[in-house]
């Protein structure tokens, strides 16, 4: 059924069509939310520091958390001071935390985890985004620039910036859930999200086949794999004679487009098992993978290590156009300069 759904989105079919009565009703619901905080009568609540939204319009994953990596490492090495807030999907836990080197991603989420091992910037989750915030703010005062993973439809969190995130999916059939693909109407018939400062959107493509206008990512795998302990394989290594099979597993939303670009990148997969996104490996039987070499996307590995040490890890690179970064900048100078020439203002040392 899953299958079947995911199809009918790519094109205005049969089940996209029956769907679509009830597609309106969640139209509407979306309209009135939003219509409810531009008039005021529901409130977006403020943080003291500028925050960015990455998120996306169309359900399931388009790459949100390795342009959040990628920002914040940027942000960075601007010197600028950066945190990362998520409620971190899948977690276990409700408790308001910060992620730490060593948390369990039952805890955490896996996504939050993978956040802070690349960045080592401080990641809190929360079950809202402002909780999150508040906390990570008090724990870490000169923070200037809160990142929010996921979250653009969440208007009760005000935002400065925001990031939407598409794949060569695009908008797929043009429907709103369960007809289609989107979580909004798009494009948006006003261009400022509500609870937004100066209507700033940056439409960022992932994707090889952009569906329209916006800047671009390329996406690659790093030409290395990791270990548990962060040290390093290169993949000529894994096509030893003596190596063992290769079977590479996935729990993210689009799992084929990893295993095809293994197999782009030259590696043999002996073997393919595609699981549910964010799946928790708790499941997963040893007789499936015994005799093989385990590789893995990054985010899978935050649980999978914790049964299979010896699993690797295949990083992502994401390598954003220059001119969204040149956008980027010009939003986070036109929000900070204001702080930084106040007495109160933070500052980036």
């Amino acid at each position: 059924m899953q299958g079947a759904l995911l199809r009918s989105w790519t094109r205005r079919g049969p089940l996209a069509w029956a769907l679509w009565p009830v597609s309106l009703v969640f139209r509407t619901l979306v309209a009135l939310r939003r219509q409810l905080y531009q008039r005021g009568w529901l409130h977006s609540q403020r943080v003291d520091a500028m925050v960015i939204v990455v998120g996306n319009v169309v359900a399931g994953g388009a790459g949100k958390t390795p342009t959040v990596i990628s920002l914040v490492l940027h942000l960075q090495a601007q010197g600028l001071q950066v945190g990362v807030i998520s409620r971190g999907y899948g977690r276990s836990s409700q408790e308001c935390l910060e992620v730490l080197p060593g948390a369990l991603p039952q805890d955490v989420g896996d996504e939050p985890l993978l956040v802070q091992r690349t960045t080592g910037a401080p990641v809190f989750v929360a079950r809202t985004r402002h909780a999150a915030a508040t906390a990570l703010l008090a724990r870490h005062p000169k923070t200037q620039i809160l990142v929010c993973d996921d979250g653009l439809q969440h208007y009760a969190f005000y935002r400065d910036l925001e990031v939407c995130v598409f794949d060569d999916r695009g908008t797929g059939n043009g429907f709103v859930l369960p007809a289609g693909p989107l979580r909004e109407p798009w494009p948006r018939t006003q261009v400022a999200s509500v609870g937004q400062a100066d209507n700033r959107l940056l439409m960022l493509h992932t994707g090889s086949h952009p569906a329209f206008a916006g800047y671009t990512a390329q996406r690659r795998l790093a030409p290395y794999a990791v270990r548990r302990d962060g040290s390093t394989v290169p993949w000529s290594a894994l096509q030893t004679a003596d190596a063992k099979p290769l079977l590479a597993l996935a729990g993210i939303a689009q799992p084929e487009s990893f295993f095809a670009m293994l197999r782009a990148g030259g590696l043999t997969l002996a073997h393919t098992l595609a699981l549910p996104d964010h799946y928790d490996f708790d499941s997963l039987p040893r007789s499936i993978h015994e005799g093989y070499q385990l590789i893995c996307t990054e985010k899978d590995a935050m649980k999978l290590w914790q049964h299979v040490p010896d699993a690797l890890a295949i990083p992502l690179v994401q390598t954003m156009d220059a001119a969204f970064f040149t956008a980027l900048d010009d939003a986070v100078a036109t929000h900070l300069t204001p702080k930084l020439s106040s007495p109160h203002g933070h500052t980036t040392s």
